[in-house]
């Protein structure tokens, strides 16, 4: 009988011979390049391999690169891997770029180098796939699951780990005390015993993962499982419903030798943050002097356009609800920053011809960059509104603030999904906060990568933008 404590064993030895793995594949793909290409391996070549591994690791671990097999679908993993490599080379170019040292290199060696180092990671880690799969299949690391609780959450449970077999998952039954008529809209034939089955089996050490998806409105209930189980070596899961899911970043805390929940905390704090604010000063530094010239010549329009100042600075909320200058190029001929802002509207006669051009395209909030370095703002977030707006909808939209949790961004996920502009409508800013929400729950790295990705490609502009 397998233990938990082995499967654990089993896991962190994988991730580590991954880890081993990867380095060992990016250093001869290096050494195998350069023999095609008769080059002698010198210190040079020594530091750019250090740098990019350096890179790649730094990377891969803040996106989670070896997060277990069992929480993430292979497609997942080669995005990342994709990113990660990707990544760490280009910034490896950005250094000797910056340090006037590329020409040292063969620029079709190092070009290679990429791309055999991303297919040979790619391919390596499908057939382990393959062979997790095939042993599996055997019945080898295999991880039995049982469900308590017959409700929709425990059915849409059920459902993911029938369709995702790559998990290593052996679903042995649900396990509810109900009777079969009180459950007429889910199917109740998939219940195999009464939940003390569930508990028993997990004291015995046969059911390795025993989720309970039962409604937190039986406290009293869950309390009796957990209880049950405390002598069993079987990971006990509890899955969100309603109640849960409404919280922001539920995590486990304590003062003194009190235990507590969090219920409304940011879920990017201690190292989550260090990495993010690194991103957002290496991506918002590199995005200044790649878009200097376009600073420049809207600076000039904007000032030959209109009397006024080229940037207008205008409050904002911050993290934690503290009150920031945000930096937009002037698009209107009034400078609005009191107790009542009125948003642009279609045709507004407040907007000049410049102006106009700016705003749709999001070229007046290019100077807020600045704002990122200076750590008032972050790359992704969700988009500060003004003051006023804040005030006004703050009354009218539940968990509006909670938007500032986190900083506030130069683009978000409620903008690369079409939620930005003119919010004329209640229900167009409550979009807006499901959306910002959405984003701070499940907060990733990645998921910042995937947004800036995406807001090239269709988060500049909007129907709703004037």
């Amino acid at each position: 009988m397998d233990s938990p404590s082995k499967f654990q064993f089993v896991a962190t030895r994988s991730n580590f011979l991954l880890r081993v793995t990867d380095i060992i594949i990016i250093a001869v793909s290096l050494l195998i390049m350069m023999r095609g290409y008769s080059l002698v391996f010198n210190k040079d070549y020594l530091l750019v391999l250090i740098g990019v591994l350096f890179f790649f690791s730094y990377i891969g671990e803040s996106l989670g690169l070896y997060r277990s097999w069992r929480l993430g679908r292979f497609s997942t993993m080669c995005r990342l891997m994709l990113v990660t490599v990707t990544f760490a080379f280009l910034l490896m170019t950005l250094v000797l770029f910056l340090f006037k040292y590329s020409e040292v290199y063969s620029r079709v060696a190092m070009a290679g180098w990429y791309a055999l180092s991303l297919i040979i990671l790619l391919s390596w880690r499908y057939c382990v796939r393959e062979i997790k799969r095939i042993r599996r299949a055997k019945g080898f690391n295999v991880e039995k699951v049982a469900i308590v609780g017959m409700t929709e959450m425990g059915k849409h449970l059920y459902d993911e780990i029938i369709k995702h077999d790559e998990l290593g998952f052996e679903f042995i039954g649900f396990y509810d005390d109900r009777e079969p008529s009180r459950m007429e809209e889910l199917d109740s034939s998939l219940i195999v015993g009464p939940i003390n089955d569930a508990v028993e089996l997990a004291r015995l050490g046969q059911v390795q993962k025993l989720y309970v998806c039962l409604p937190m409105i039986a406290e009293q209930r869950i309390a009796n499982i957990i209880e049950s189980l405390g002598d069993s070596t079987a990971d006990v899961l509890i899955t969100p419903d309603f109640l849960l899911k409404n919280l922001m970043h539920a995590r486990i805390g304590s003062v003194g030798e009190v235990d507590t929940l969090s219920v409304f905390e940011s879920p990017v704090n201690g190292m989550r943050r260090f990495y993010k604010r690194s991103f957002d000063i290496v991506f918002s530094f590199c995005a200044i002097l790649a878009i200097s010239p376009i600073l420049l010549g809207v600076a000039i329009a904007v000032y030959l356009s209109s009397k006024g100042a080229i940037i207008f600075k205008q409050d904002r909320y911050g993290l934690d609800g503290r009150k920031i200058k945000v930096w937009k190029f002037r698009s209107m001929t009034v400078t609005e920053n009191s107790d009542k802002v009125t948003q642009a509207r279609k045709g507004d006669a407040r907007i000049t011809n410049v102006g106009s051009f700016i705003r749709r395209t999001s070229l007046d909030e290019l100077p807020q960059f600045f704002n990122v370095l200076m750590g008032d703002m972050s790359v992704v977030g969700p988009r500060p509104h003004a003051v006023a707006h804040n005030e006004e909808y703050r009354k009218l939209v539940t968990y509006y603030m909670l938007r500032h949790k986190v900083l506030p961004g130069i683009t978000g996920w409620a903008q690369v999904n079409g939620w930005r502009g003119e919010t004329d409508t209640l229900d167009k800013m409550e979009k807006r906060v499901e959306f910002d929400l959405a984003y701070i729950r499940n907060w990733t790295l990645w998921w910042d990568v995937k947004i800036v990705f995406l807001t090239l490609f269709k988060g500049f502009v909007g129907k709703n933008v004037y």
